[in-house]
């Protein structure tokens, strides 16, 4: 799924399950700052699957896979699309381009003979994809030009009536035609649009998206065409069941699995169920990261995460896969509120944040490198990732807070200017060990420079709305996606905010409230280069831009814990990749 927006039920979803912090650190001696790493360094896990040969993949047998909840939708462009929702979909509809393990987007032969787009420069920019002609939807119908248009017009923004999540990509397109084959799709850009492969990607059949009635009906359930190696033979959200089983109709490498129970089992009893063998693969970064501990006690909360894991790690006959999630882990600093509207200040922030402590802070205990970030916008495992922290200068922090006027006490302590002290607050998500970690560590690291941190644990459905969304914080711990097309995903994050009709500011998704003019264009023009290498260039110009900006502070990638059954192949933590549904099965 590459819906990129953090509304208030993704950012849930991100939060939760992510890694993300909390409080405390004596006052220490001023340090020097800490070396940053080189983009050379070892960064992530890129995956972890149990090793297979599908050859020897048994056929047949039943799979049991944990979900939060059987969503209400599996029409990933609908507001109440979830990640559950993007799972499935991955299962039962068509994706022309699939993410590699860097983040790349390669063409699923499964759907694509290929697709070619006009060559740099050369426009107007046309994409010729030749669909594989044993595509068919559940009715025997050829995927076609047809289900190209209709997502279009729902997806483009052209007709507000159709009310979809997203709209990126898809208002670029000028035409859609049959091409010269009756497998061929020619799609016309009024503009050039580089991230193109991102589009259609899951492409959903005619009948689903052609109207907005259509569109905005929940798909659930029901008799739905699908695409894929699977079919949904049940459907089930009260009981917290839904079935895909092996479709008849597809044309590829069969299913291995007969069928896949998806199992509505909330975090918390993830594990016991893991124990009671009614659970083969099971996602348990949360049934870590929140195990249950007394309110407010870090060491609690720490001790009872370290005692979840130890828990699932001797499950007997379960293996604990880990991966660095396609997540971005940050410090966001409000840039319109107190000490940091000034950007000396909060380079001098940045420059005192201690990266590979925090890292290693983090991602040690669940058994993770200790990787830092050094991009806004990519991963540290994505193609074309470069630590550019460099953009923030090398100068102590302690002489940028000074010339800023903030001093500190010849005994030591929290910096003051006008009888003001130097203290922020510091939002992050309740009940996170990871996010207590995190916190812990910058607290400390951000005390050595003199500057005071008041932690401001919240929930995690007030986290946006309440807090991001309102402004109402200095600092803030959460993550952000990270996907194939940064230029266009990213952009809205890191945006210009923009006087509203009543004169306030709105920030949009810029939740730390700092822009440029020249970070818009430098988006801008990176969505529209269509040679790999300049689209690239300008990336790397944008993020450095964003770190000269202080606009926040990259810390590492959200960890990915999967526990997978002994004796189920080609399963795990995918990383950037998605799953492979057709070999998944008994070894």
């Amino acid at each position: 799924m590459r819906v990129r927006q953090l509304t208030t039920a993704a950012a849930a979803l991100l939060l939760a399950a992510g890694p993300l912090a909390g409080c405390s650190g004596a006052p220490a001696p001023a340090r020097t700052p800490a070396p940053v790493p080189s983009s050379a360094d070892p960064v992530a896990v890129t995956g972890d699957i149990r090793p297979y040969e599908r050859d020897a993949v048994r056929d047949g047998g039943t799979l049991r896979w944990a979900l939060d909840a059987v969503p209400a939708t599996l029409n990933v462009y609908q507001g109440a699309a979830t990640a559950d929702s993007a799972l499935l979909a991955h299962a039962l509809y068509p994706a022309l381009f699939r993410p590699d393990e860097h983040g790349r987007l390669v063409a699923d032969p499964d759907y694509l003979e290929s697709a070619e787009s006009t060559p740099p420069g050369q426009l107007p920019q046309v994409v010729t994809y030749r669909l594989n002609p044993r595509a068919v939807w559940s009715d025997g119908t050829p995927l076609s030009a047809a289900d190209f248009t209709a997502q279009r017009a729902a997806l483009s923004g052209l007709d507000p009536a159709y009310g979809a999540a997203r709209a990126a990509g898809y208002g670029a397109i000028d035409s859609i035609t049959p091409g010269a084959g009756p497998h061929e799709v020619r799609v016309v850009f009024r503009q050039p649009y580089a991230e193109w492969r991102s589009l259609f990607g899951p492409l959903y059949p005619a009948a689903e998206t052609a109207t907005p009635a259509a569109f905005s009906r929940p798909l659930a359930g029901g008799p739905h065409l699908t695409a894929g190696p699977l079919r949904l033979t049940g459907y089930d959200p009260v009981g917290g069941r839904a079935t895909a089983a092996r479709s008849p109709l597809w044309w590829g490498e069969r299913s291995k699995a007969d069928r896949i129970d998806f199992l509505a089992v909330p975090a918390e009893q993830r594990l016991d169920a893991l124990a009671q063998d009614r659970l083969d693969i099971a996602p348990v970064t949360a049934a870590v990261d929140r195990a249950p501990a007394a309110p407010g006690a870090s060491a609690d909360q720490a001790r009872a995460a370290d005692e979840a894991l130890r828990r699932a790690e001797s499950l007997p006959g379960v293996t604990v896969h880990r991966a660095s999630a396609p997540s971005l882990t940050q410090l966001t600093l409000n840039a319109a509120r107190g000490p940091l509207t000034d950007p000396s200040v909060r380079l001098a922030l940045a420059r005192a944040v201690d990266r590979r402590r925090i890292a290693e802070a983090a991602l040690a205990p669940l058994g993770l490198a200790g990787a830092p970030l050094g991009s806004h916008l990519l991963a540290g495992d994505q193609d074309g990732y470069r630590d550019n922290a460099d953009a923030v200068g090398r100068a102590d922090p302690d002489r940028l807070l000074d010339a800023a006027g903030w001093k500190r006490p010849a005994q030591g302590g929290t910096r003051t200017r006008d009888g003001r002290e130097l203290a922020l607050s510091l939002l992050l998500p309740a009940d996170s060990a990871t996010a207590r970690r995190t916190a812990d560590a910058l607290t400390a690291d951000l005390a050595e420079t003199g500057i005071s941190v008041r932690a401001m644990a919240v929930p995690v459905d007030t986290f946006v709305p309440g807090h991001l969304a309102a402004g109402d914080y200095d600092l803030a711990l959460f993550s952000w996606p990270a996907g194939p097309s940064p230029a266009v995903d990213q952009r809205p994050v890191y945006a210009k905010p923009r006087p509203g009709a009543d004169g306030s500011l709105e920030a949009g998704s810029n939740y730390g409230r700092a822009g440029t003019e020249e970070i818009d264009r430098l988006f801008d023009r990176a969505a529209a280069e269509l040679d790999p290498a300049a689209r690239l260039a300008l990336l790397q110009e944008a993020d450095t831009r964003i770190w000269q900006l202080g606009h926040s502070v990259p810390l590492y990638q959200r960890p990915d814990l999967v526990a997978v059954r002994d004796g189920i192949a080609a399963a795990g933590a995918w990383g950037y990749g998605w799953p492979r549904f057709q070999d998944i099965g008994l070894s």
